[in-house]
């Protein structure tokens, strides 16, 4: 875990102070580097020991067949992984003649650093070698948001007692393979050497190498270049192979007088450049970088980064571990999309392979919302690649029998990937979720030129395939049947509320849309009649209500199932979906993530007050949060129905999600959307920011622990700056026209200089909630004053 000594809680860093192997696999995605682009695992510099290498490119994949025992109409034939691709992070250091090597000699001190203000990864280590030679190593390494093909690593290298000789080692290497295939789903496929040689090529302390991969058909070309300093002249020796590439450099060091070598990186691939195209634009990035340097790159981020913390930074007073993993979250965000242009946002970004390198329908629910508010054109980037698969989308559609486009479960380049129809292509709530994200875009950017390009299409897409999917019963109800929800511990349910209302909204906005950009839509070949089917859809869409109980049921049939024997369950059977069969679990009221509860998140505009106070209390009773997605909008809802103890919790529980570790599955790199949980908790939860009916409103609250937040929400080119203290709420306008919103029903106009406090309400006294026997979440408040004890 890495709460314990080795793992210091500090507001603009992580940090780890001693080198713990049982640790490592985490470790290397906690403390990865990306850019949206390129990505690289925080392997070791010298390249072993280690869990999982890992150089990843945005959309860069191989294909791989879909195994069915008994296959069927529709069913996806091919699937999509991520490829581990050259990796150029290995540095490796000769002390005489001995190796660097972490098992071997006396590590004296070892100390890596994310800087999270500034951007690099730092490593000190002070090695002392069998024969007592020792050494210190400090390297810098950085993966540019500016220049989005180039990572730099600045490697130091300085005898401490004795002049030394030392030789060091560059290399790129292709077709690593570190891992054995796993039994956990959420980890990626195994891939046998899916690289094939085409191109490699050594001049001076430059190689570059180019590979296919086999089956996709994609080409990645990768270079290395090196600056050398140091006091006495290096012999340099430089090689390459089809699959190795390697700079090798002697130096006679002096105590206090350093060999510094930096190693550029660049990568650039591509599905129909040419292997001397791709050749080009790597020497040519090379070149870039070699003009910047090391200090060029350094300062670029520091002033991206700068720029960045401006608009997204939360902060909180009163738990510095909480603020540690905001700030953790937002640069992990950052770095999934930054440069991301037109690809998709992968659940693990590129900080390892699990979920295969797919992007899911929490991209759009969890992570492109916290992008609206802080960084809204990368939420353009993400849609566009969404628009960038229609046609696929349409196809799938068509092959289902229905309208419009029918997007995918999971994904790297659009087509559907997932081999099991029930959770997969059944969770048709996707499409609203990506509508739903356009419409958010929309209504906080005011970007009419996007929405008729891009936008538009979407909607209106995304409609005609809720009025193909459901259809109107005897009693005039529009009903969705057999579809599944967010709780993939059910599935092929009739109108899943979540999937109802969201759609809904998804009919609502592209009808509007439509009347809005009537041109466009002319050209969309949307007639006034089509709206109005649309409407009428939304109008009657079916929400199941069980008067008896005073509650909403998950779907229409939910109510009636058999209650999960929480109490015989034992805690190392969690996970369900690793112990038991899902006809198991698909035949009993059990909730894997929060599905009705994220509905009344989601659409809150629908329930009153009293019935999200019931049903959050009769679903925080089935909801096992085997989902890293589950915590932060439970924590939402605890907070908004008053609970805010438990708000407090499961806020930790989502910002510790990678931190420590709790899913038991951080080795196949950290959970994009549940980091971006993490600030939407802090956000809407104890924030209370809404945007329901294109209205700005709060609604904040503070648990007692928590002195104070602060957080930034851009709007329709403003940014207001909101501060939260356990008494009251100020809102201040940095720049830009005023805005209107609401505090807690009272509607307000904030305007440059003039900032607006207003007190907060009384939290009501409630009746603690009881959780699945074994599922409670752990006290954010124990936890607080435990770390406080001396």
């Amino acid at each position: 875990m890495i709460s314990h000594e080795a793992y210091p809680a500090e507001p603009w860093q992580v940090r780890e102070t001693m080198l713990d192997l049982e640790f490592l696999a985490q470790s290397e995605s906690i403390f990865a580097l990306g850019n949206g682009h390129l990505g690289l695992r925080a392997n070791l510099d010298e390249g072993e020991p280690r869990a999982l290498s890992g150089t990843y490119l945005n959309g860069f994949y191989e294909s791989v067949p879909l195994l069915y025992g008994e296959g069927a109409y529709g069913y996806p034939e091919d699937g999509q992984t991520v490829v581990n691709v050259t990796d150029g992070k290995i540095i490796r250091l000769l002390v005489e003649d001995e190796a660097l090597d972490v098992h071997r000699g006396h590590l004296d001190h070892h100390e890596r650093v994310l800087d999270l203000r500034a951007g690099p990864l730092v490593r000190k280590v002070h090695w002392t070698s069998e024969a007592r030679k020792s050494v210190k190593v400090t390297t810098r390494r950085l993966v540019s948001f500016r220049d989005r093909s180039i990572a730099a690593i600045s490697y130091e290298v300085e005898a401490v007692d004795e002049p030394l000789r030392v030789a060091v080692h560059s290399s790129l290497l292709a077709n690593q393979r570190d891992r054995p295939e796993g039994e956990d789903p959420r980890g990626g496929k195994v891939l046998d050497n899916p690289l094939e040689p085409q191109l490699h090529v050594a001049h001076e302390q430059r190689v570059v190498m180019v590979h296919a991969a086999k089956r996709s058909g994609l080409t990645v070309a990768a270079g290395m270049e090196h600056l050398v300093t140091t006091a006495d002249m290096p012999t340099v020796l430089t090689q390459s192979e089809p699959d190795l590439g390697r700079v090798t450099m002697s130096a006679k060091l002096e105590p206090g007088k350093p060999l510094t070598v930096v190693k550029l990186l660049a990568y650039h691939w591509s599905s129909q450049q040419s292997v001397e195209f791709l050749r080009d634009q790597v020497d040519a990035s090379l070149e870039n970088a070699v003009a910047e340097g090391w200090a060029g790159l350094a300062e670029s981020q520091r002033t991206f980064l700068d720029e960045y913390w401006q608009r997204a930074d939360v902060e909180v007073d009163g738990d510095v571990e909480i603020q540690q993993a905001l700030r953790f979250a937002n640069f992990h965000i950052l770095q999934a999309s930054a440069r991301a242009e037109s690809r998709a946002l992968p659940a693990k970004g590129l900080t390892g392979p699990g979920y295969d390198g797919h992007a899911f329908w929490d991209t759009e629910s969890f992570v492109l919302p916290v992008l609206c508010y802080t960084k809204h054109e990368l939420v353009a980037e993400a849609l566009r690649w969404r628009h960038g698969t229609l046609d696929l989308a349409r196809r799938r559609a068509k092959e289902l029998g229905l309208r419009g486009a029918a997007f995918p479960w999971r994904t790297i380049h659009g087509e559907e990937c997932t081999g099991y129809w029930p959770a997969g292509t059944a969770a048709f709530h996707v499409n609203a979720d990506i509508a739903g994200a356009m419409y958010r875009y929309w209504i906080t950017t005011n970007d009419a030129a996007f929405a008729s390009e891009i936008g538009l299409e979407l909607l209106v897409e995304t409609a005609r395939l809720w009025e193909s999917l459901g259809h109107f019963d005897g009693a005039g109800r529009f009903r969705i049947d057999g579809v599944t929800g967010p709780d993939e511990y059910s599935a092929i349910a009739d109108n899943n509320i979540y999937t109802n209302v969201m759609a809904q909204r998804n009919l609502r906005a592209a009808a509007r849309g439509c009347q809005r950009l009537a041109d466009r839509a002319e050209e969309l070949g949307v007639s006034d009649g089509e709206i109005t089917r649309w409407e009428r859809a939304a109008d009657a869409m079916l929400i199941p209500y069980d008067g008896t109980m005073g509650i909403h049921p998950q779907d229409e049939d939910f109510l009636a199932h058999e209650r999960w024997d929480f109490e015989s369950t034992k805690p190392e059977q969690y996970p369900l979906l690793l112990h038991f069969h899902y006809f198991d679990l698909y035949r009993r009221q059990v909730v894997k993530q929060a599905d009705l509860v994220l509905a009344l998140w989601q659409r809150g505009d629908l329930f009153t007050p009293e019935q999200k106070a019931r049903d959050f209390a009769y679903y925080e009773s089935l909801t096992v949060r085997d989902s890293s997605l589950s915590a932060c909008a439970q924590a939402v809802m605890a907070a908004e129905v008053g609970y805010l103890d438990l708000a407090y919790d499961y806020l930790g529980e989502a910002a510790l999600m990678d931190l420590h570790d709790l899913e038991h599955n951080a080795r196949d790199g950290v959970h994009i959307a549940s980091l971006a949980g993490a600030v939407l908790a802090t956000v809407c939860g104890f924030g209370g920011v809404r945007d329901y009916s294109e209205h700005l409103s709060f609604s904040p609250r503070m648990p007692t622990e928590l002195k104070r937040l602060a957080f930034p929400v851009g709007w329709r080119g403003c940014m207001l700056r909101v501060e939260v203290t356990r008494n009251e709420a100020t809102y201040t306008l940095d720049h830009g026209d005023p805005i209107d919103f609401s505090h807690w029903g009272e509607r307000l106009r904030v305007e440059v200089d003039k900032p607006i406090t207003r007190p907060l309400p009384e939290p009501p006294e409630l009746e603690p909630l009881r959780q699945p026997a074994g599922r409670a979440p752990q006290r954010r408040r124990d936890q607080v004053r435990a770390a406080a004890r001396p």
